[in-house]
C-alpha cells in the first residue's frame, strides 16, 4: 500500500471514528498532495509525499515555537497533535549517532577537505537518507567534523 493510499485509509477511518484532529490533519495533507499532483500532471511517489509530509512537519514545528512565545498554549497543543499525527507516516529519523556515522562515511567517499564540499556532503547525505536526515543536524556535524 502506497503512502497515499494510508493516508487516505486512515482519513475514513478517522471519518467513521469521529476523530476531528486526525481527520483534520489528514484532509489537509491530502490536500498538499492533491496540489502538487495537479499543478505538476503526474503521480507522486511515496518520496515525494514524505517530502511534502517533511515540510508540513516543519511548518507544525515552526508554528510551535511562535505559539509558545505569544503564550498560545491552546494553539500549541493543537500544533502538537497535528504534528504527532504526521510523524506516524514519516520514516523514524536518525538518532544524532547514526548522523555522525552517515556523515563520516560520506566525507571519506567525496573526499571532502573543507567547508567548500558542504554541497557535495548535503547532496550525497539527502539523496541516501532523504527525510530520515534532518539538514540542519546534517550542516551542524558537518561543520563540527571539517572544522
Amino acid at each position: 500500500m502506497s503512502l497515499k493510499d494510508k493516508i487516505k485509509s486512515d482519513l475514513k477511518d478517522a471519518m467513521r471514528a469521529k476523530d476531528v484532529a486526525k481527520r483534520d490533519t489528514l484532509r489537509n495533507l491530502s490536500a498538499a498532495i492533491k496540489q502538487i499532483e495537479v499543478d505538476e500532471r503526474r503521480e507522486l511517489s511515496d518520496s515525494d509525499i514524505e517530502a511534502i509530509l517533511a515540510k508540513y512537519a516543519k511548518q507544525r514545528e515552526d508554528a510551535i515555537v511562535q505559539f509558545k512565545e505569544a503564550n498560545r498554549e491552546d494553539l500549541v497543543a493543537k500544533e502538537e497533535a497535528e504534528l504527532e499525527i504526521v510523524y506516524n507516516y514519516l520514516p523514524k529519523p536518525l538518532s544524532d549517532d547514526e548522523l555522525k556515522e552517515a556523515v563520516k562515511k560520506v566525507i571519506e567517499e567525496v573526499g571532502a577537505t573543507s567547508m567548500k564540499d558542504m554541497g557535495k556532503i548535503m547532496g550525497k547525505i539527502k539523496a541516501l537518507y532523504g527525510t530520515r536526515a534532518d539538514g540542519s543536524k546534517v550542516n551542524k556535524i558537518v561543520k563540527e567534523t571539517l572544522s
